[in-house]
């Protein structure tokens, strides 16, 4: 009897553990993603997101960094967790748990230490499993964008409002309606007017503008995306 219990039981499977890394940075009127060389087997033409195992002294959020650091040659001005992936089935020369963080990076260098600057609208002709974390942490981030200061992490101490709605638009992967935007922007003391301006183009200087910490703020809340056109 014990014999064929012991036989019904399925058979335990060690548990493998990694933390994979969306990079995200502007290029051009697009977010762009870092991937790398899948580096050994079959696969090792093609391209993945940076991914590391956790160590055994060291946290989620310090693996995440550790990855980012090694993968783009600095620390992203943003890294957050975006979830966990993961199944019965173990993918070829992989974990069986990936935890998928995003991070930011306002100005990364083609002459990155590990791999390639790909425009997120490539995203589709990639591997299934790279293709879905890319959109995990896309969604997780948009989601997180009107309730936290993701934008001002792409952007310098002084902008432009033109500038800062650039990047939102960016970041939401849509066009915002420029004088909603502003009501909006206002409306969330998010931002205030420094003494400082600017150039653009041929038409009248524009003012730059800081963040305003939450401490600061009269109110705290953050833009209305689902009031812009």
């Amino acid at each position: 009897m014990s014999d064929r219990s012991a036989a019904a039981r399925p058979a335990s499977r060690a548990l493998t553990l990694s933390v994979d890394v969306v990079l995200l940075t502007p290029r051009g009127r697009e977010l762009s993603v870092l991937l790398v060389p899948e580096g050994s087997g079959r696969g090792r033409d093609r391209q993945v997101l940076p991914s590391s195992a956790l160590r055994a002294d060291e946290t989620l959020d310090a693996a995440a960094l550790r990855v980012a650091r090694d993968a783009g040659g600095v620390a992203p001005s943003l890294l957050e967790q975006a979830g966990a992936m993961g199944g019965a089935r173990r993918p070829p020369e992989g974990a069986n748990v990936s935890i998928t963080y995003f991070g930011l990076v306002p100005d990364a260098s083609d002459s990155n230490r590990a791999g390639e600057w790909v425009p997120v609208s490539r995203a589709e002709s990639l591997g299934a499993r790279t293709h879905e974390q890319i959109d995990l942490a896309l969604a997780v981030m948009r989601a997180r964008v009107d309730q936290q200061p993701i934008a001002f992490r792409l952007l310098p101490p002084a902008f432009t409002l033109s500038e800062l709605q650039g990047v939102y638009e960016l970041l939401l992967g849509r066009r915002l309606h420029k004088a909603s935007f502003r009501r909006s922007l206002h409306a969330s003391a998010l931002v205030e007017p420094t003494d400082e301006w600017r150039s653009e183009g041929r038409g009248r200087p524009a003012q730059l503008f800081r963040y305003v910490a939450p401490r600061r703020r009269r109110q705290r809340r953050g833009i209305r995306f689902d009031l812009l056109g």
